[in-house]
Parts: structure tokens; C-alpha cells; sequence
């Protein structure tokens, strides 16, 4: 039950570095007493951790131990309700843990709390800071699509216009981080905005000499690691490498390799029947290769459908009408076809030549029409 509520609570696991330390947090929020708490839960070892304790006088204090910074979510249960009772209204605030004291102070509630005493909190006060106005722009974006009529959805118009705020929202936030990750070098909270930053999609020739600006101890931890392979593999999946080849089961069972479709050009698809903005795609995947068919082009699609839920997979296929190849190993983000190409999101899609050769990536709607028509018309 705890763990739904982690969830509803926005709880995101941050992974962690290699060196234990102490962590001592001393609170002042109001002036709350019994029955009500303060919980702090996080992740260490693998495993979630709460800890509660009662408030006297709007005090509370907290100490442990984790390995390197982790991030944590501070809840006040001013009733005491029980963490349980409280879901997305709840009273929190997101804080990292890390060696030392760290103070936390508000007249009222802990979501408007200051937190003090930490060079790590204060880094991420920082870029919180930093980024404000564009986060609060993207916000407004989806309030002002949520609060449309349906007439509106429906207007191209404005969807477009829509679209473009988005966009620009998105890319004045991306030059914030930039400029705060070159300004930052040693600061975790710079690691961590070089992830988001990297996106779905990575644009190495960006990406790459953000990440060896970053000090050689940030580079070293896990994350570093981690996001140096997610370099590589970018590499390996760019515009003009070959594709790398990898073969997996089809609907019936049997093995289909990449390999094996040399000579055409493929559309290599990676999708999933639970994803809706997949589905959308479909028909444009599916005028496309009824258009260009015959003319040596033909799609693979590689579903990251959950385990046990292979039905699912097939009725989709029917129901959009998916004449061509698909294969899977239904183990959702694990598919280890997705893994190889470092898809961290779908729809995702590579346009593979004859030879073998990766010429386009990320090829939607009228981009995915213009490039074949480039090709065969």
C-alpha cells in the first residue's frame, strides 16, 4: 500500500552513489503536535525507505544513513491521518539527502519550507530557480489544452499555436540548463539536468561535450557511467551508422532478424498496443507502407508490449491494421531490442537503406511521407 502512495505522491527514485554518509535533517513547521508526523521516505539499497516521527511543537528530526546523494520526499501529516490517507494533496516537499545537517524551516507548511545547510539543496534551489519561468510556461500550456473546448482540440489552429509555446517553453529551459550544467561542473544537480536535457531522443553532438565538461567525480559515479553508455549506444543508433543488428520472435514464435531484410529499405518501429500516441501514428505508418510497398520499402516493428500480454499485442495489430512484420519478447522496457537502440521512449523509429545504413530517425506524419517520396518518387 505504501508503495501506491509513493507513486500518487510523485515519488522518483533517484539512483545512488558509492560512498555511505550520514544524513541528519532538523525541522520547524508550524506548531503542530500530536497526532500529527513528518515522514521521509527515499530509496537506498535498492529498496524504499520511510521513516516517520510524532511533530511536537512543529519540531521533528530525522537522521540515517545513505550511499551519496538520494533524493527524498518530506511529507507533513498534520492530522495524522496516516501516509496512506493523504495522496496527491499531501503536504511535501522534495529534499537530497546527504552528509551533514540539513535544515528545514516554514511558518506553515512544508512545501513552502526553506532548506538550509546543504550545498546540494542549495544547488537545486538554484536551478529550481533558474528554470521557474519556463516549467511554469509548460505548465500553462497543458492547463490552457485541458480547459479548451472540444472544437478547440479539434482546430488545428490551435494546436499550433499551442505547439509552438511548447516549444519555445522547452527550449529556453534547455539553454538554462546548458549554461547551468557549463557553470556547474562539479554539482550533482548538473547530472542530473544533463539526463533531462538528454531526453528521448540524445543529440550526441550536443550532449557529449556537456558531459565531458562535467568534473572527472561526477563522470565516475554510477549515473556518469550510465549516461557514458547511453553515449555510446547514441553513437551506435546515430544517422549514418549501421544499424545494429539483433534478431527476436515474431507472432508465431519464430526468429526474425534484421539481418534478413537487407536489400530494402525497413522502417525499423518501435511502438507498443498500450501507447496511445503509437497508435495515433499508425495510420500514417500504415499509408506509408501501403504507398511505397512495392518499391522496395518495408516496415519491422518491434512492440514493447508487457509480459503476459501478448493478446493485447495481436488485437492491435488487427485493429490498426499492421500488415507487416512485428516482433517482441513482451518484456516491456527490458525488450532487449529497445535496450540496444537506447529507446527511452515510443514511438521511436529508424529508416535503415539497403546496405544496412541508418539514413533518418524520428520520421512522423508528413516528415515520414517526405522522406519516401524523396526516395522512391
Amino acid at each position: 500500500m505504501k508503495r501506491m502512495i509513493l507513486t500518487a505522491l510523485g515519488f522518483v527514485p533517484i539512483a545512488v552513489l558509492a560512498q555511505s554518509s550520514n544524513f541528519n535533517i532538523k525541522g520547524k513547521v508550524g506548531h503542530d503536535g500530536a497526532p500529527a508526523k513528518t515522514y521521509l521516505v527515499y530509496r537506498s539499497g535498492g529498496k524504499v525507505m520511510s521513516d516517520s516521527v510524532v511533530v511536537d511543537k512543529g519540531n521533528f528530526r530525522f537522521s540515517g544513513m545513505v550511499t551519496g546523494p538520494v533524493n527524498a520526499q518530506l511529507i507533513m501529516d498534520h492530522k495524522g491521518e496516516g501516509l496512506v490517507n493523504l495522496g496527491r494533496g499531501a503536504d511535501v516537499i522534495s529534499i537530497y539527502l546527504e552528509k551533514g545537517d540539513i535544515s528545514i524551516t516554514a511558518k506553515d507548511s512544508v512545501k513552502n519550507a526553506l532548506i538550509t545547510g546543504s550545498k546540494l539543496n542549495d544547488d537545486n534551489v538554484k536551478y529550481k530557480t533558474l528554470t521557474k519561468a519556463s516549467d511554469k510556461a509548460m505548465a500553462k500550456v497543458n492547463t490552457d489544452f485541458n480547459a479548451a473546448s472540444d472544437e478547440q482540440k479539434n482546430a488545428q489552429g490551435f494546436i499550433n499555436l499551442l505547439k509552438a509555446r511548447l516549444i519555445k517553453a522547452q527550449e529556453e529551459k534547455k539553454t538554462i540548463q546548458q549554461q547551468f550544467i557549463k557553470q556547474n561542473p562539479e554539482s550533482y544537480i548538473s547530472l542530473l539536468a544533463l539526463m533531462e536535457v538528454a531526453g528521448e531522443d540524445m543529440d550526441v553532438s550536443v550532449m557529449e561535450p556537456l558531459y565531458k565538461s562535467l568534473s572527472a567525480n561526477l563522470r565516475s559515479t554510477t549515473e556518469g557511467h550510465a549516461f557514458a553508455k547511453a553515449i555510446e549506444t547514441a553513437h551506435a543508433t546515430s544517422v549514418g551508422a549501421m544499424a545494429p543488428l539483433f534478431t527476436q520472435n515474431d507472432v508465431n514464435n519464430k526468429r526474425v532478424s534484421l539481418v534478413g531484410f537487407r536489400g530494402k529499405y525497413v522502417l525499423l518501429d518501435f511502438w507498443a498496443s498500450w501507447c496511445g500516441p503509437c497508435r495515433s501514428e499508425n495510420p500514417n505508418v500504415v499509408k506509408a507502407y501501403n504507398q511505397y510497398k512495392n518499391k522496395n520499402f518495408t516496415v519491422l516493428g518491434v512492440s514493447l508490449d508487457r509480459p503476459g500480454k501478448k493478446e493485447d499485442w495481436l488485437a492491435a495489430i488487427k485493429a490498426d491494421g499492421l500488415a507487416w512484420t512485428q516482433v517482441s519478447d513482451l518484456k516491456f522496457w527490458n525488450n532487449e531490442v529497445a535496450q540496444q537502440y537506447g529507446i527511452r521512449g515510443i514511438p521511436q523509429n529508424y529508416l535503415i537503406d539497403p546496405a544496412g545504413k541508418i539514413i533518418a530517425k524520428n520520421l512522423r506524419g508528413d516528415e515520414l511521407n517526405k522522406k519516401l517520396a524523396s526516395l522512391f518518387n
